[in-house]
């Protein structure tokens, strides 16, 4: 893995129009190449964060750097790709499968946006590899949610995105699923991408991601699992919704495994494949 740094964000303050200052001093930086989990309850400024990151909010202080352009000049070279929460989208709009996917090509294409042999090709390759492919002619709205995370999931593929950034991608999927999705994380890893994983399921952090961003207002720490992924920097994120001690196991080689259980606010309604 190379050590030169994918994302850098530095000093970064977002102050939105009402007033409300929704990140302060932010500063973290993830390696070339690598996964990062993004951690903090809600309303802790991981969504500000990303929009920060993809241009989509200005700062009012501080910088950002991915793969050494500003997020402006990252998206409009396609560096840049997004997986949303299920609830950004509104599933009633009638669109298949595939023409979800080939929206992640349109910035490869002309003006006219006009599919040729090569996107197709992409796109039938992105959904093979997240085993959507039986599914490219069917309404994005007629799956399940563990479905259209994966067809989400294609579309990034099939940017050829060099930063993936995304937003809980494992609410609402079942334990299968959940492997599958860690599964091609690992595979983008391998191709060069760098991955910022949004993420309430804290028992499985260790296993995939490489660093940690805990964030509550600002950054509170960042940095590789085996020092950042700790009790102590745990109880400092989620302190408001812990019950005691406990709830972060020691295990073997004097790291640490939380055993984080969220409150009701974060637990799944239901589980879909």
């Amino acid at each position: 893995m190379s050590e030169a740094a994918g994302i850098t964000v530095a000093d970064l303050t977002v102050v939105y129009r009402n007033g409300h200052k929704a990140l302060q001093n932010a500063s973290f930086s993830v390696p070339k190449g690598s996964i990062a989990a993004l951690l903090g309850v809600n309303g802790s400024g991981k969504s500000t964060l990303f929009r920060a990151m993809m241009g989509f909010v200005s700062p009012s202080c501080g910088t950002i750097s991915l793969l050494g352009m500003p997020p402006a000049q990252a998206l409009r070279r396609n560096i840049i790709a997004y997986v949303p929460q299920s609830e950004e989208i509104d599933w009633s709009f009638p669109v298949l499968v595939e023409d979800v996917v080939m929206m992640g090509r349109y910035g490869h294409m002309g003006m006219l946006r006009r599919a040729g042999k090569e996107d197709r090709r992409i796109v039938n390759d992105a959904l093979g590899r997240v085993d959507m492919l039986p599914y490219r002619h069917r309404q994005i709205g007629e799956l399940s949610g563990g479905q259209k995370k994966r067809v989400f999931l294609a579309r990034s593929i099939a940017q050829r995105g060099k930063v993936i950034l995304l937003d809980e991608p494992f609410t609402g999927v079942d334990v299968n699923t959940e492997k599958k999705i860690i599964t091609l994380l690992g595979e983008l890893k391998a191709e060069g991408s760098t991955l910022v994983v949004s993420t309430h399921n804290l028992t499985s952090v260790s296993e995939y991601c490489d660093y940690t961003v805990l964030v509550k207002g600002t950054v509170l720490a960042s940095g590789p699992v085996a020092t950042t992924f700790t009790p102590e920097n745990i109880k400092k994120t989620f302190s408001a919704n812990r019950e005691s001690e406990s709830d972060i196991l020691p295990v073997q080689g004097g790291s640490t495994q939380p055993n984080y259980q969220p409150s009701a606010e974060y637990k799944h309604k239901g589980r879909s494949s």
